[in-house]
This record gives C-alpha cells, structure tokens and sequence, in this order.
C-alpha cells in the first residue's frame, strides 16, 4: 500500500514497536492527523477469542461522554403515535411503507442509522439484503429495534456507537474527531476500552485484550499499553 508524503512523514515520529500510555498516545495520534479536514480518530483493539464460536461474540452499544462528532441522519420506519413520536424527537426521516419502497426502488441511502418498531420488522425483512452488507439493519441487540423510538433517537445523535467483533478478532470503533482534543478523546477511549472489558465471554480463555491502537483518517496507528 503506497503512502502519500503527510502519512510518511508523521509515521517517522511514531515509535512501531513502542507501547504508550493513553495521554501519550492520543496526543501523538492529534498531532500527525495533517489532513485539511477535521479526521475522526479510530479505535481498533485485537481481541483474545474466536470469532468463529457463537459464545465468544463481542458486541455492544454505548454512549459516549463526548458523542463521535458526527452528525448522524436517522431514518425511523414506524407508524401512527411511534411516527409522530419519531418526528417530536428529531428523526431526519420518517415513513413506513413508503420508505421501504423508496429504499428498493431508488436504492435510497441518504441517512447514517434505521431505527425501527418490533411490528416494522417483517417489512424492514424484506430488504435485509440490502441493509445487511451496509451495516444498516436494525438490530435489538444494538438499540434500534425498539418501541421507545424517542429515546433510541436521542441515543444515537448523542454519539452512540455500537462495538462490535469482525471476523479477524478486532474491534473498529470511532472515538471522536481530531477537535476533541486530547482529554475528550481520551475520556471516550476510556469509556469504550472498559466496555468492551466488561463485555469479555465467560468462554473466552487465555489473553482477552492482545492489542490496542489508535489511529487517524489518515494518520498512522500508535499503540497503547493497556492496563487490565
């Protein structure tokens, strides 16, 4: 993979093999992000399990105390009191039918997050296929099948973000953008890294957390030395 000039020049002042304290870190990680818009620094933690067995999945949801600074477009698939709801709690989008509709036939992706009612779901089904490989389908387990559609809304514009195991054992999860400064930044990492600690399955054996790292859009990874 060729690196342009930027990324070759702020990976000269990054120690590869060097383990960080968290302060250390994210100030190096806020100081080599030299792109011209404001990047969103990542989170990336290798994990101690097999993704491959149902009972060491790591998955989860979270609020932030400082959001993703992201403003996040949410579409809410609901009908009647849940609809008005929806719209009083400040959904960017709300429909029922109509929207499914759209979404098949306009292949419509103008918003970030679906949220949904239980009672939508054999709808919202019939376009798994196309939500599913986007990272779109809404799920229970992550807030956004839900009869409480106001709350799920003010969750998600608040900064939730739902963690989650991929198939190579990491976790990739936004902790804010590079304005944050480093204590913001720091205090969302926090918060996550403990998350996914509590969120460690009882068949998990061995080192759970094998490594941590931080990164940039377009900035190089820095490594950080996890204390358990």
């Amino acid at each position: 993979m060729k690196h342009g000039k930027k990324y070759i020049d702020s990976a000269k002042a990054i120690e590869r093999t060097k383990l960080y304290e968290v302060d250390e870190a994210v100030s190096a990680v806020l100081e080599t992000a030299k792109a011209k818009f404001d990047e969103t620094i990542e989170l990336h933690v290798r994990l101690g399990v097999d993704p491959k067995q149902a009972d060491q999945q790591v998955r989860g949801v979270l609020v932030l105390p400082h959001g993703t600074g992201k403003n996040v477009r949410v579409l809410v698939l609901a009908k009647g009191e849940k609809a008005d709801q929806a719209k009083e709690a400040g959904a960017d989008f709300v429909g029922a039918e109509e929207m499914i509709q759209k979404i098949q036939t306009e292949n419509w992706f103008d918003y970030d997050v679906i949220i949904t009612t239980p009672d939508m779901m054999g709808l919202v089904g019939r376009i798994g296929k196309v939500l599913g490989p986007k990272g779109l389908m809404p799920n229970p387990k992550s807030g956004t099948v839900t009869m409480d559609v106001a709350k799920a809304i003010k969750d998600t514009k608040a900064g939730k973000v739902e963690y989650r195991l991929d198939k190579t054992a990491i976790i990739h999860c936004p902790i804010g953008k590079k304005s944050f400064g480093v204590e913001k930044i720091k205090e969302n990492y926090q918060a996550l890294i403990e998350a996914i600690i509590k969120a460690k399955p009882a068949a998990a054996k061995g080192t759970y957390i094998k490594s941590v790292s931080i990164a940039s859009t377009m900035g190089p990874g820095v490594k950080i030395n996890v204390k358990i």
